[in-house]
């Protein structure tokens, strides 16, 4: 039997904006109200997904959501036309329209947390949809989200899909971006490392004090739970909270991991000696565990740099690369410490740069882009065939943009209903080329 780790990267939609929305995440807000290009943006994606695959990996596609969300705007109270909806909405309470515009679903990493079928105790691959509750303008995408997973992995003999948990900060989710699954290899039973930010049930625990902590830890513990994860592969850790209040919002900006690999900032953690030796210890193998001192690199120029937020893949055993965007390789001190990481003794052999201007400047580099799913090749192949990246679906998704998509987009133009007519026709295209069937809820209308 065959083992892959699959890498579903997030299609960037047809109204990519930058609203600045997300307060904690300093490359978001530094960019907010710019223009963007959502051809370039969804075409920067594309070209990255293309290159893993050519490397060798075994590459998918996750739709977006749809946006403006008019049908939140109604549920809010906002009448008429969806014209009128959408004037109103901008005119009156243009924060709330703003967030009803988002882009952030392109951040698959988000999207949810996965269980390969090797860890769990039903023997399948288990997927549970983030609630993203800390912010409102996240919050609109988990059902949407559920139903897009249910229609890629929908053979019930392999996946399992669980309903998001509760709505309330004290269950605050964030999916995979404080998640991270170590393994000998990806078929082998693992240890699932899940990192939070704060304890939502006990005030008297360490917790950042300027920034909000979106993942809590009774969330954590009730995706270990619902995934039928045993004390035995599962590991809590808390981001440190000193580094959260510097903008580091989720631990995949400041630490990543893969197989027996972790890449992490000397001040992402706290107890993190307790924590890294009680991973290694139910791992059952020495680790690598590659720590990367603030002299070398400060938390800013992390941050600013996306240094962590970046792929670690094995494209061979004990040759695993980075994929880094290139802020890193623009910036000298970056650079001068990934040329000495791929020079030591290391598993990471090599580092490749993309491109993915459009996504940083909203606050993602290229982990966010990507959700990883560990499948075995019965599973691979169970999952729905039109979402795995080949030749001609790349090309077909070029040329789809090419129709669809606006080369310049601004704040303003959210407000105009034919962009929304312009998103409506792309996205039903697109759910034929994939075949989702009625994902959106326009389609089921």
């Amino acid at each position: 039997m065959q083992h892959f780790e699959v890498n579903f990267d997030g299609l960037v939609g047809p109204t990519h904006n930058y609203a600045g929305l997300s307060f904690g995440n300093v490359a978001s807000l530094s960019n907010a109200k710019s223009s963007s290009s959502p051809k370039s943006a969804a075409k920067q994606g594309l070209a990255k997904m293309k290159a893993l695959q050519e490397m060798g990996m075994v590459q998918g596609v996750l739709a977006p959501q749809e946006r403006p969300d008019i049908y939140a705007l109604r549920r809010l109270g906002f009448q008429g036309s969806n014209e009128q909806v959408l004037r109103k909405a901008a005119a009156e309470a243009p924060a709330i329209f703003r967030a009803c515009c988002s882009a952030s679903s392109m951040w698959t990493a988000n999207a949810a947390t996965v269980s390969p079928s090797a860890d769990t105790m039903s023997g399948r691959v288990h997927f549970t949809p983030a609630n993203l509750t800390n912010k409102f303008h996240r919050s609109l995408e988990p059902q949407t989200t559920g139903r897009i997973l249910q229609a890629m992995f929908a053979n019930s003999r392999y996946f399992e899909h669980h309903q998001h948990l509760p709505d309330n900060e004290h269950f605050g989710d964030e999916g995979a971006a404080n998640h991270t699954r170590f393994c000998n290899d990806y078929g082998n039973a693992g240890v699932e490392l899940f990192v939070y930010g704060r304890y939502a049930f006990d005030s008297s625990k360490p917790a950042p004090q300027q920034y909000p902590a979106r993942q809590t830890y009774e969330a954590s513990a009730a995706i270990a739970r619902l995934h039928g994860l045993s004390d035995e592969n599962v590991v809590f850790m808390q981001q440190n909270p000193a580094v959260i209040d510097q903008g580091v919002f989720h631990n995949d900006v400041i630490a990543v991991g893969n197989q027996n690999v972790m890449f992490y900032h000397e001040q992402a953690f706290l107890n993190e000696q307790q924590g890294f030796a009680e991973l290694e210890a139910k791992l059952g193998q020495p680790m690598h565990f590659i720590k990367v001192p603030t002299s070398a690199v400060s938390v800013e120029d992390a941050v600013k740099t996306y240094l962590f937020n970046t792929q670690l893949i094995t494209l061979k055993p004990g040759h695993m690369i980075i994929i880094a965007p290139t802020e890193c390789e623009e910036h000298p001190g970056v650079k001068a410490y990934l040329e000495s990481l791929i020079a030591g003794n290391t598993p990471i052999k090599d580092v490749r740069f993309f491109d993915v201007k459009q996504s940083m400047r909203n606050g993602g580099g290229p982990a966010c882009l990507r959700l990883r799913v560990a499948l075995n090749d019965q599973e691979l192949a169970a999952v729905n065939p039109h979402v795995i990246l080949t030749d001609a679906l790349f090309s077909r998704l070029n040329q789809w943009v090419d129709k669809h998509y606006r080369d310049e987009l601004s704040i303003d133009d959210l407000i105009d209903p034919s962009l929304l007519d312009e998103s409506r026709t792309a996205l039903d295209e697109l759910t034929q080329i994939l075949h989702l069937g009625s994902v959106y809820p326009f389609q089921q209308d």
